[in-house]
């Protein structure tokens, strides 16, 4: 059934959503759901455009969704360019397709927004941004687990990284701050404070071969004073700058022995 939807606008008469009613019924009879979806969008359109050029027709549109939601159940139409089935609103978005809970034409609730790219946010929304416990799916086969605040990962989270990496702890403003862990696939780990997404503060470096260094970082490096512990038992404690040791250190063996040594 093909139909120019732009004819059907008509803003003075009132057996106008009646008609739109009709044809959307028949389309709904003939045609799979899915596929006449951006139709029905530009029928809602229309009834949007009604309402805003005549106030009297409020009551005829709730007439009209109360006609269809008699017929069909598990279909609502709303004011707000939206299609409900199921108690789930599809919206198109020039990014991507929402399905999920809205309030007043905003994402708001449980929904999931799939983006254009493939990538793709399960989880919960506010005011339409993602805002507390989600998913986000990457194209590239990253995955965050955690809490978002308008839109951007804060708080205790998970990042799974498509290398086999793994980050848990704390986030602010989309970044790696305050304390958390990163799991390498080879095997070490640190642990400590960040900062704007970088090792930042004091930390622990532990290493696949089983040699450590605990102390200072800045700008994921490290950096300050810090002391380095090797597999044999062996201890070497002084400065560090730019990941380098710089200046006089200390080491002490494991039979109590110890040397020094300068690092320019």
């Amino acid at each position: 059934m093909e139909f120019n939807i732009n004819n059907e606008i008509y803003t003075n008469n009132n057996n106008l959503l009646f008609d739109v009613v009709k044809r959307l019924e028949n389309l709904l009879k003939e045609t799979n759901l899915q596929i006449i979806i951006p139709k029905i969008k530009d029928i809602i359109i229309i009834m949007n455009k009604v309402i805003h050029n005549s106030e009297h027709l409020r009551k005829d549109i709730k007439d009209s969704n109360d006609n269809i939601k008699e017929k069909f159940p598990n279909l609502e139409l709303n004011a707000n360019n939206n299609i409900i089935n199921n108690n789930k609103q599809i919206k198109i978005y020039n990014n991507g397709r929402y399905e999920g809970q809205m309030l007043n034409g905003k994402r708001e609730g449980k929904g999931i927004f799939y983006y254009i790219d493939g990538g793709r946010y399960e989880g919960n929304w506010k005011n339409n941004f993602k805002e507390g416990k989600g998913i986000d799916f990457f194209i590239n086969g990253n995955r965050f687990e955690g809490n978002f605040k308008k839109g951007k990962r804060e708080g205790k989270g998970i990042v799974y990284f498509n290398d086999g990496n793994i980050y848990e702890g704390d986030w602010k403003n989309d970044k790696r701050e305050g304390k958390g862990i990163f799991y390498f696939i080879d095997g070490g780990r640190y642990e400590g404070d960040w900062k704007n997404d970088l090792k930042e503060g004091k930390g622990i470096d532990y290493f696949y071969n089983g040699n450590r260094y605990e102390g200072d970082f800045k700008k994921g490096k490290r950096e300050g004073k810090g002391i380095f512990y090797f597999n044999n038992g062996d201890r070497e404690m002084g400065n560090y700058l730019n990941d380098n040791p710089i200046g006089l250190h200390v080491t002490l063996r494991s039979n109590r022995d110890f040397f020094s040594r300068v690092y320019n």
